[in-house]
């Protein structure tokens, strides 16, 4: 595997391969976060499907943490890397004459999103854990809509997650395009991949925004 990641190519294919993986996942989990600004009743029942599946439990969350430690990990690698090599390379290189600024600020944005991940696992997963797996509570499987709305009383939390959406919509109008490039997705279908990046990275932030203002402002 480190042979294989060893490779500029192999690094830049892994790192699309997990970040198409986690544009998957986002679309899922905003899906029956949505679900949630319909009907109390139907996001319990989803929400009780997700979080006792054992296929979803047992073997795709493993993958998906992995898939968000991988890719922010190798993001930083690429990041450090391409640096070292520009500094080599161009003793006056001029990043701001062949990229935008939303590309240039990946290594931030990244940063600040994988804060904001860590603030998302101690408000939702790790209490989810406990409560099934440390102290084996009983299931109630009307208890993740109630869960929810509490999570978004307090403003300084509904602000930290609108801040950090906005910011995911910028890592994303750069980073959708940029995983379907390194796949091989250019040249004719440029504009095609760019568009859709573009209304991806303006809908599913936006999507989790108004789910947190709502249940802010609802509860």
């Amino acid at each position: 595997m480190s042979g294989f990641l060893s490779s500029s190519i192999a690094r830049k294919v892994a790192m699309a391969l997990s970040a198409l993986f986690l544009i998957i996942f986002l679309v899922i989990h905003l899906s029956v976060n949505l679900i949630s600004l319909f009907s109390e009743d139907a996001f319990n029942e989803a929400s009780h499907f997700m979080g006792t599946n054992p296929v979803i439990q047992f073997a795709m969350q493993p993958v998906l943490i992995f898939g968000v430690v991988f890719h922010f990990v190798m993001g930083f690698i690429l990041e450090i890397r391409n640096k070292g090599a520009r500094n080599v390379k161009y003793a006056k290189f001029n990043g701001a004459a062949t990229s935008t600024w939303v590309s240039r600020s990946m290594i931030y944005s990244g940063g600040v999103i994988l804060a904001f991940i860590v603030l998302h696992f101690i408000d939702f997963w790790i209490p989810e854990i406990s409560h099934k797996y440390v102290h084996a509570l009983p299931e109630d499987p009307t208890r993740y809509y109630h869960e929810l709305q509490e999570k978004f009383v307090p403003i300084w939390r509904v602000v930290a997650y609108v801040v950090a959406f906005v910011l995911l919509g910028l890592h994303l109008a750069h980073g959708f395009q940029s995983a379907f490039q390194s796949m091989g997705f250019n040249n004719k279908y440029t504009k095609c991949v760019k568009t859709v990046g573009l209304i991806y990275s303006i809908v599913i932030p936006l999507g989790f925004i108004i789910v947190a203002l709502c249940h802010h402002f609802n509860h």
